[in-house]
């Protein structure tokens, strides 16, 4: 499997990997808090901000199966740095973004370098944490990688809060800066490739396809309401979805070599995680409303919205262990459901937006911490269910499958949600809405408040179709321990 059998993997190794995971999780997603601030800043559109918040998680999750695969064959290092590359230039880009007419293109370009950053970083790292560690020196290893990756993005909005006071933009030259010294701690480390049993031509046709429809339908989410559904523009964009989707499982269907396997599918364990595993990441559109109605609706500033996020931190970075001995204990089935349903709560708490601000925080802090113990029960049980159920053979592809179903569910997740709350907020208040439920307080912000509840209640829809996903395909089990 690796080019250097003798060599083991140590801590310079490891902690310049994590310094490029935190580069992502950490830095680059701290937009979903600081947006705002950037769009006053730039003097930017909503809709266009929000296409700059998701399109990161988007082109993560289109390429992360690619960079997955290109790494086994020229070289994981290698693709690690390449990752560093992306996210050097990337964070430059949005740090450097100039403020007027060109600021949608440059800071666009940069969100997709970061994006293009973590699909790279984060399968070539994995596969070299596999390759130079083993025993416990592997399980450290594996747990110090989470935890930058889901600590990462646990403390993203505290810490883009935090650092909005000195400037925004000093998040991404740090982010730069922090992905150099990365590079440099990785270096001298020897090349690991897989081992080939045959010259496998890359999928071009697929990834293009796929991207294509998948980019469409992310312009048709963030701006439709903009454009108009039945626009030109809006019909060709629904239009151009609809041919590459279409181009794409033609291409796709039977085909060796395939950029995405549809066989594996034909297991139903592994498609309801993988669904359940979509829609669990959508919810992250949850935070991108929240603390943009914290800050538009009650004048809270981006970093005392994020110090109200502390406790999704703490609480995913403290139960993440908990869920595997659940695990362990009761099987997938059950901690899935449950951290499906803690997050669901979370999503309600927070769908109480006809309260005072100073009421509404409350209910936001115990949210955000529901939120990272849903996740943190869910994460283990819902990966072990996914790839514990595929034979080895199918291993490499599932794992590629299922981490670009959190990208994609993010981005989508984000987009759908920023593009509901931002479409509603411009326009009148909701009558049917006012004759239900008496929004107290002050009153020139009903309809920014009536705008979060509806977006908010799409994510709560993602979490009844999780849930589904997960009843239907997930088998009941005692758990591993009784087995």
């Amino acid at each position: 499997m690796t080019n250097s059998v003798q060599y083991k993997g140590n801590d310079k190794l490891l902690f310049g990997i994590i310094l490029g995971v935190l580069a992502f999780w950490l830095f680059a997603q701290t937009t979903l808090n600081i947006n705002v601030d950037m769009a006053k800043d730039l003097g930017m559109e909503t809709s266009m901000m929000n296409i700059a918040v998701s399109i990161t998680s988007l082109f993560s999750g289109i390429f992360i199966v690619v960079f997955g695969g290109l790494a086994d064959k020229i070289g994981r290092v290698k693709m690690v740095k390449y990752g560093f590359y992306f996210s050097i230039i990337g964070s430059l880009l949005v740090g450097l973004t100039p403020a007027g007419g060109a600021s949608s293109p440059v800071l666009i370009l940069g969100r997709i370098f970061q994006g293009l950053s973590g699909a790279a970083i984060m399968p070539a790292s994995l596969a070299l944490v596999k390759a130079y560690w083993d025993g416990t020196g592997r399980q450290r290893a594996i747990s110090l990688w989470s935890m930058g990756s889901w600590g990462g993005s646990g403390f993203a909005s505290l810490f883009g809060g935090l650092m909005v006071g000195v400037g925004w933009r000093y998040i991404f030259f740090a982010a730069a800066a922090i992905s150099v010294i990365g590079l440099m701690m990785i270096q001298g480390t020897p090349e690991s490739k897989a081992e080939t049993t045959g010259n496998k031509k890359m999928d071009f046709a697929g990834i293009a396809t796929f991207m294509l429809a998948m980019i469409a339908l992310q312009l048709l989410v963030s701006k439709g309401s903009e454009f108009g559904w039945t626009s030109l523009i809006g019909i060709v964009l629904i239009v151009v979805t609809l041919i590459f989707t279409f181009l794409f499982f033609k291409i796709e269907k039977g085909k060796e070599g395939a950029f995405i396997d549809f066989k594996l599918f034909k297991n139903m364990t592994f498609t309801g995680a993988t669904i359940s595993n979509f829609m669990l990441n959508g919810t992250a559109g949850m935070l991108i409303v929240s603390l943009a109605l914290l800050q538009v609706g009650g004048n809270l500033t981006a970093r005392e919205a994020g110090m109200l996020t502390l406790g999704y931190a703490i609480a995913i970075m403290a139960f993440i262990r908990v869920g595997e001995k659940l695990l362990q204990r009761f099987g997938a089935r059950k901690p899935m459901i449950w951290g499906s349903l803690i997050v669901g709560v979370s999503i309600i708490l927070l769908m109480f937006t006809n309260v005072m601000t100073d009421t509404y925080k409350i209910l936001a802090i115990i949210s955000y911490t529901l939120f990272g113990l849903g996740l943190a029960f869910y994460a283990t049980p819902s990966t072990d269910a996914a790839l514990s159920n595929l034979p080895d053979s199918q291993a490499g592809a599932g794992s590629g499958i299922y981490k670009m179903a959190s990208s994609l569910g993010a981005a989508f997740g984000v987009a759908i949600s920023a593009g509901v709350f931002a479409a509603l907020r411009v326009g009148e208040n909701i009558t049917w809405m006012e004759g239900v439920i008496t929004f107290v307080g002050r009153q020139d912000n009903v309809v920014i408040r009536q705008a979060a509840t509806i977006a908010l209640a799409v994510n709560l829809l993602m979490i009844v179709l999780a849930i589904v996903s997960i009843v239907v395909t997930i088998p009941k089990s005692d758990g591993k321990s009784k087995k």
